[in-house]
């Protein structure tokens, strides 16, 4: 009998480590000028269905350099939702590479990013014009998608692509956390990163040394209904700040007038070159093409100081250097976004609780993105999301918010009432002259370091970031030529 029970007690044992996740192996990530280590778990798609359709989800490690390395590694979690954490990891480690002395950096492709069982839609890097300002084409693009992601061994049937929340994910999460073996994480969550980052917090506190959430955006936002208010309020503070420069004013005394008149002239049939291929194009320009061409440069100072003047033009009949501001973070090489992972989160966690969000409708930006995905999540599956996922509670480890007060999208409002129910262990910091992302900006990769590295919590949460405050918005871009006329 003993012998039985022992060969069954072996018997799992075998299975279970069948089970376990294989020794990560090294390896070659574009962007990394070091080999790395790649790795990966497996997971049940559907954890009521251990026997169901698995997927793998992969990581990426970039080891400590010291040999004596601390336990706690460093999770960074990518935003969009949609992007690949993997494939920003050239792009971001730069901003971790202190603490990578002692501290492993690891990138997580979270489910339907990157690696890990993609849901991506396979669009072009570049859409012609007149497709990015036709909803009706966004939508139908979307409606394939849907289709051709049905053939994927991942999905197989509709239902499926509600498995891909943020939830489900940042179980994958800690599965890697204990397939590493480590007790303790440091998070930095970006952007909807940050989402992701309070979840995991929310279902895995013990597990938690530090968190760092950059552009806050809670789990009850509603993006969709909120984009309009913020994207609102940033465009206003470009207008005020126009007004308190002397040289913008001189150029364009009527700057809100002349945005108006733009406005009011739309739709119109243009005749366009695209900015990066040159290719004319004859299109229909709508009012919401135009406000994702004015939201976009808004994620970044630098490229809004150059808004009067694209705005001056284009009131004038002259939409190029408009439209090129509108595509520059996305053609200067971003990552891409996994569409289906997108909407599968915004679908499954934003869009029922739309119509409590009761948010007015903003001057110029109006419901912001709310049509576009209540004509999308119309056909889009729902995953089912706890209804403990919208409520942040008190955080018993250190928690560093970072807000930039010029963010069209992130701004601080989201942020304080989250550090706000945090508790006494979040630090809100706000860089009132910073846009969208604040982690690659000036001094703030150094109050990253500190704030992790601190020895202890205390330390961590008195933090001077007196550095960042201090930052001054960049002056609006008068072409040269320009002023000397006005």
């Amino acid at each position: 009998m003993k012998a039985r029970r022992f060969a069954a007690a072996l018997a799992l044992l075998l299975v279970a480590g069948a089970a376990q996740a294989a020794e990560p192996a090294p390896c070659r990530i574009d962007g990394l000028v070091r080999e790395v280590l790649c790795g990966s778990v497996q997971r049940a798609l559907d954890p009521a269905q251990p026997d169901g359709i698995r997927i793998e989800v992969h990581y990426v490690i970039v080891p400590a350099l010291a040999r004596r390395k601390l336990p706690d590694p460093v999770f960074p979690l990518a935003g969009g939702p949609g992007q690949s954490a993997i494939d920003v990891a050239g792009a971001t480690l730069g901003v971790f590479a202190r603490l990578n002395n002692r501290r492993d950096i690891v990138f997580v492709d979270q489910r339907g990013t990157g690696r890990s069982a993609p849901l991506d839609c396979e669009e072009p890097a570049a859409q012609p014009l007149a497709e990015s300002a036709d909803t009706a084409r966004q939508l139908q693009t979307l409606r394939e998608c849907r289709e051709r992601l049905l053939k994927r061994p991942h999905v197989k049937e509709a239902a499926n692509l509600g498995f891909y929340t943020t939830t489900l994910a940042m179980q994958d999460l800690d599965a890697v956390r204990q397939a590493l073996g480590a007790p303790r994480i440091n998070l930095v969550g970006a952007s909807y990163g940050t989402r992701a980052a309070l979840e995991y917090q929310r279902q895995f506190p013990q597990a938690v040394r530090r968190s760092v959430l950059d552009g806050v955006a809670p789990p009850d936002m509603v993006l969709p209904a909120s984009a309009g208010i913020d994207a609102q309020a940033a465009l206003d503070a470009l207008f005020a700040a126009c007004g308190s420069e002397p040289a913008c004013t001189r150029r364009w005394p009527a700057l809100r007038q002349a945005w108006d008149g733009l406005l009011a002239s739309l739709p119109r049939e243009v005749n366009l070159a695209d900015p990066l291929t040159g290719t004319p194009e004859r299109f229909t320009l709508t009012r919401d093409a135009v406000l994702a061409a004015v939201r976009t440069p808004l994620y970044a100072p630098a490229l809004a100081a150059a808004l009067p003047a694209a705005i001056d033009m284009a009131a004038q009949g002259r939409f190029e250097p408009l439209i090129a501001l509108g595509g520059a973070l996305m053609r200067r090489g971003s990552p891409r976004i996994a569409t289906g992972m997108h909407f599968s989160v915004i679908c499954a966690e934003d869009m029922p609780r739309l119509a409590v969000a009761a948010v007015a409708p903003a001057r110029d930006f109006g419901t912001g993105l709310a049509p576009l995905y209540e004509q999308a999540c119309a056909f889009w599956p729902r995953g089912a999301v706890p209804e403990a996922f919208y409520s942040v509670g008190r955080s018993a480890t250190p928690v560093l918010l970072l807000s930039g007060g010029l963010d069209p999208a992130t701004p601080p409002r989201h942020a304080k009432r989250v550090a706000e129910a945090l508790g006494a262990q979040a630090k809100h910091v706000v860089v009132p002259n910073a846009g969208h992302g604040l982690l690659g900006v000036g001094c703030v990769p150094d109050l990253l370091f500190r704030f992790l590295d601190a020895a202890n919590d205390a330390d961590a949460l008195a933090l001077d970031a007196a550095c960042a405050t201090a930052m001054p918005r960049p002056p609006a871009f008068v072409p040269p030529g320009l002023e000397a006329r006005s």
